[in-house]
This record gives structure tokens, sequence and C-alpha cells, in this order.
């Protein structure tokens, strides 16, 4: 029996000549392919953000059984609340897989909870949006930063086969344990916690990984009060170029479940 593949189209950019884009076919094997769902968490302290990953959670939830159903690898990362999982076989999944040693160091640096990927001026410049006063996008008053979060949120089903970690070491484990080289990113937030979470892009990359963002079921934490000034969706697009010129290509969810691509209520351009 043929070994079942994903087609994908996936867009980068170069450093030199961002503007410039280009769109590629490649096929992967589902076999050597995981999908990884950063902070889809059950609350946000941004009642804005966590309106918006309400809105995301039940089409985001169809891509994923889409995706489990062709045989993809699906890896739950809720960061810094995995304890809440810590009896299910999903969690004992990630925690007992053989471990593998890692081409490189992982980043030891402790950033909300996990390890952290700092932005690295050998890879990128900065982010095209100003996030430095973390990015709540609610009129005033703003939001009181807490942590909201105690789950993954309920709307995304964790089924057998699945496994749960927020852990870099743990997420290698998995992925050399299933021969896996392909890793597909979606979830919150892109400029933080899908760049630099200890599973992220960053590390993903730099694990000598073949990754890519799943680009519609995203979102970012940006105030469009702060600069560049533009709102908050072109916000979200400005990193996802960013992401296309420094650290990945990306593709829609439409590639995996021939729908349309996902378009949150509130982006009305």
């Amino acid at each position: 029996m043929a070994t079942a593949e994903l087609a994908l189209s996936l867009k980068s950019r170069t450093k030199a000549n961002p503007d410039r884009v280009v769109i590629r076919k490649e096929t992967w094997r589902v076999d050597e392919t995981a999908l990884i769902i950063c902070d889809m968490w059950d609350d946000h302290w941004c009642k804005s953000a966590a309106r918006r990953v309400e809105e995301m959670t039940g089409p985001l939830n169809e891509v994923i059984k889409k995706a489990r159903a062709k045989g993809v690898f699906i890896i739950h990362a809720p960061s810094s609340v995995v304890d809440f999982y810590k009896d299910t076989p999903q969690r004992r999944y990630a925690q007992k897989a053989p471990f593998a040693k890692t081409p490189i160091k992982l980043s030891t640096k402790d950033r909300w909870g996990t390890k952290w990927c700092w932005p690295d001026p050998n890879f990128e410049e900065v982010l095209p949006i100003d996030d430095s006063d973390m990015g709540c996008s609610c009129q005033e008053p703003k939001c009181e930063i807490r942590e909201a979060w105690t789950r993954q949120i309920k709307g995304i089903e964790i089924l057998v086969g699945d496994a749960i970690t927020d852990n870099g070491q743990e997420t290698y484990n998995l992925l050399s344990a299933k021969k896996i080289e392909n890793v597909i990113l979606c979830g919150v937030h892109l400029n933080m916690c899908v760049l630099g979470r200890p599973f992220g892009i960053r590390q993903m990359v730099k694990l000598g990984k073949n990754v890519a963002l799943m680009r519609d079921m995203t979102d970012t934490m940006y105030n469009p009060q702060r600069p560049p000034g533009v709102d908050h969706f072109t916000g979200t697009d400005l990193v996802v170029a960013h992401v296309e010129r420094y650290w990945c290509p990306t593709f829609t969810s439409a590639d995996l479940t021939g729908e349309k691509p996902f378009r949150f209520a509130g982006d009305k351009r």
C-alpha cells in the first residue's frame, strides 16, 4: 500500500527581497509529519485574545481531525498546564518516549513556565510589530496580566495516539521515536509562544526539522495602538511574513481540508 502524502503549497520569502513571495509545491509523507498545537488554552488574561482562541477552536479541531485521520501525529502543547493531564495516556506517552540526543543543545532559558528560544540576531531581525506592552488589543481599560489558563481549551479533542507535552526534550524524543522530520506548527501566539516555546518554530528549525506554519490557524498578541499602527490582523500578517522570511514557509489549512482557509470574523479587510 502506498504511503499517504500531504500536498502543500508552501509560501516563503527571501531575506534579501522580502516582498518577493515564492510558492513551491511539496508532498510530505504523513508518517513522517507531526502537527504541534501551541498554547490553545481554555482562557487568557487578554479578553480579546481569549475570544479569538475560542473562535478558532472549532475550525482548528476540524483540521486536527482530518490531519489525524490522514495519519499525521498530533502533539498537544498547552504550555505550563500539562500537569492537568498527568494521569492521561497521552501525557505518559510523551514522558515515556525513549531519550534521543539532540544535534544541538536545547535552550535552557526560562520564560512563562517553560524553556524559551529568544530572537536570535544571527537568524532574524526584530519583529515587525511592537509587542512590548504584551499586545492586549482590548480598548481601555487594558486587561490585567495574570495566569488565566488551566488546561487546553475543551473544544480541541485529545484522542488515543496523540501526545501531550510542553518540553523540548520530550518533543524531540517523540519525533525521533516516530522518525518524524516534518513539523507543522499552529496555535497561539505567533509573535511569542509559537516562535519561542521549546517545541516552537525557532527550536524546531535549529534542530534541523522541516518546519511549516499553518498561517490561518494562528494569531498574535498585538495592540494596534503600538507601532507600526496597523489593525490587529494586518499585524498578524506582518509576523507571518517575518516567519516566511527568516524561519520557515507557511501554508493554509485548505491544503489539509480542501475547504476555505479560516478567517476571523473581526477581520474586515
